[in-house]
């Protein structure tokens, strides 16, 4: 009988210690979340290159857009084009200050998502190079890792977002004013309707060279902005898992943390095999 427990009590010891030597220890682990953290934060220093270029296109933009809206909404106006208009309440003159309007706002909601990103990538970014000062590392990467996740890849897809519909909106400007541009060259409709839309002061600027010129200009301006963009765009795609993946490493680490104090606690309530009769 004694036999049979001292032999008992040693199989379980045995496979106690087993368990405590994991495949994979919290300091991989940790070593691990440090590496992708490090890697998300070099892409997104790449990212943060593109920002001055996307804020100056939505600036130059915004500014634009006003410059335009006289033209389109005269265009809007002359009963022949209006049935081939290529945009949105397209047809529609009294429409039109809607999709004008509508293209402000997204202007503006995309500068402010760059400044919020710019801010919260410089934020993580610096915590990333002083993770190795940080006097609780290992606190440190599970903050960061959570950041990442609920903070950082929020403002990235958002400013993704924001940048796509500007994108789809330029496309719309664009693909009207070419058309108002064919319009232009091809009938004097517009051009009366047009006039009386506005100022005699203005007449240097409302030659119909301005509209071939606006062309010109917004399709180089959004041609490099749409190459930006692409390159945005795979980079985040690229960043989505690398982000998703520290959730699963500290789902990991947590696990393995209580793991290792269960079978602490096992060890230490283990029964001592009986002494011997004397």
């Amino acid at each position: 009988m004694l036999q049979a427990l001292v032999q008992e009590n040693t199989v379980l010891k045995e496979r106690v210690s087993r368990l405590q030597t994991p495949a994979l220890t919290a300091a991989e682990l940790n070593s691990r979340m440090t590496s992708r953290l490090r890697e998300i934060a070099a892409e997104v220093k790449i990212q943060r290159l593109a920002m001055n270029e996307f804020q100056g296109y939505v600036t130059w933009m915004s500014g634009s857009v006003a410059g335009y809206s006289k033209y389109i909404e005269a265009g809007s106006m002359a009963a022949g084009f209006a049935k081939v208009l290529p945009i949105p309440y397209a047809g529609q003159a009294g429409m039109f200050t809607k999709f004008v309007s509508h293209f402000t706002l997204s202007l503006s909601a995309a500068s402010k998502s760059i400044t919020s990103f710019l801010t919260t990538s410089q934020l993580f970014v610096d915590r990333v190079e002083a993770l190795d000062r940080s006097p609780d590392k290992g606190k440190e990467i599970n903050e960061l890792s959570r950041f990442a996740d609920e903070q950082l890849l929020r403002d990235m897809t958002d400013l993704q977002a924001k940048l796509v519909t500007t994108s789809e909106l330029s496309a719309s400007a664009l693909s009207f004013l070419e058309s108002m541009n064919h319009y232009v060259l091809s009938s004097d409709e517009y051009w009366s309707k047009a006039k009386s839309l506005m100022k005699r002061g203005d007449a240097d600027k409302k030659e119909k060279s301005y509209l071939a010129e606006s062309v010109a200009g917004l399709k180089s301006k959004a041609g490099g902005f749409n190459a930006r963009l692409k390159g945005y765009d795979e980079s985040v795609k690229k960043d989505i898992p690398l982000i998703k993946s520290l959730g699963t490493y500290a789902e990991l680490l947590a696990f393995l943390n209580w793991r290792q104090a269960e079978e602490q606690s096992l060890m230490e309530t283990a029964p001592n095999p009986p002494s011997p009769a004397p």
